[in-house]
């Protein structure tokens, strides 16, 4: 384990037993068909954040210090304070930015150093219609060690940045990222988000005050990936940057019998942008 992963789960420990820290009880869902979408299914009630509707309070200002992981020059390391998994942090910045604003380089810089200090898989939910659950800006990764897959479908994603075609049928803009064992630089991460959202439609931040478009960022060392979005859930799933990973959670509204059904696919597909 890395230092910082250390610190994760040292503070993990205390923050639990401080009642900070509240993991969501779910048990796994199996179907033929599904492969490789790993199903969830959330036993404990739909945390108040993911079904209140209208303005929320800012749950980042200020930020609970008790899950505070790192502090960084424009940016904190915060524990998920509701997570599906071990481990899930929040790249939050320090001051108001908005979640449906461009990233930028102060943001890119942060994410590359955490990138060199642990693996794993970043996302970003753009705003509301994309899954983003708060308004203020926010990216999200999951550690993964050194044998474990980023996602399901890492290797659809692998395969596109070999230079394949994508193996789904919703639109994605994918470039591999330069090898290296603590991952691409800033500058490199920030000019690939640039070019694929320019390819996919979303605008320019030297014309565009914000993102054309709701969009999910998927990336890891290796690669990154940009889904445009047009809902922000079907049949009764609410779908953030993790459903184009291949991580599906079921809560008490969601239509488990339309996806036995039906499978994983067409319910990504109508919340994307076909091809």
């Amino acid at each position: 384990m890395t230092p910082l992963i250390d610190r994760v789960d040292a503070l993990s420990r205390d923050a639990l037993a401080a009642g900070a820290l509240v993991p969501l009880r779910t048990e796994q869902v199996d179907h033929p068909g599904w492969e490789p979408f790993l199903v969830r299914r959330l036993l404990d009630p739909t945390p108040k954040h993911l079904r209140q509707a209208g303005p929320r309070p800012n749950p980042f200002r200020p930020w609970d210090r008790r899950l505070e992981v790192q502090g960084l020059n424009d940016h904190v390391v915060l524990l998920n304070k509701y997570p599906v998994e071990p481990r899930h942090l929040l790249l939050i910045t320090r001051g108001w930015e908005p979640q449906q604003g461009w990233l930028d380089s102060r943001d890119w810089r942060a994410v590359a150093g955490l990138m060199a200090q642990v693996r794993g898989l970043w996302f970003f939910n753009s705003g509301p219609d994309a899954g983003a659950s708060q308004p203020h800006r926010h990216l999200q990764l999951l550690p993964r060690d050194a044998d474990q897959p980023l996602c399901p479908l890492e290797a659809g994603f692998s395969r596109m940045a070999g230079g394949g075609a994508a193996p789904w049928p919703w639109r994605l803009g994918l470039e591999g990222l330069p090898a290296g064992e603590g991952g691409p630089g800033a500058a490199i991460l920030e000019g690939t988000y640039r070019r694929l959202c320019a390819a996919e439609g979303l605008g320019c931040p030297d014309d565009d005050p914000r993102p054309r478009h709701p969009h999910n960022l998927l990336f890891g060392r290796d690669w990154m990936a940009v889904v445009p979005r047009v809902l922000e859930g079907s049949r009764g799933f609410s779908l953030n940057a993790l459903g184009f990973a291949g991580y599906l959670l079921a809560t008490e509204a969601s239509d488990l019998d339309w996806l036995r059904s039906h499978g994983p696919l067409p319910l990504l597909r109508a919340a994307s942008v076909a091809v």
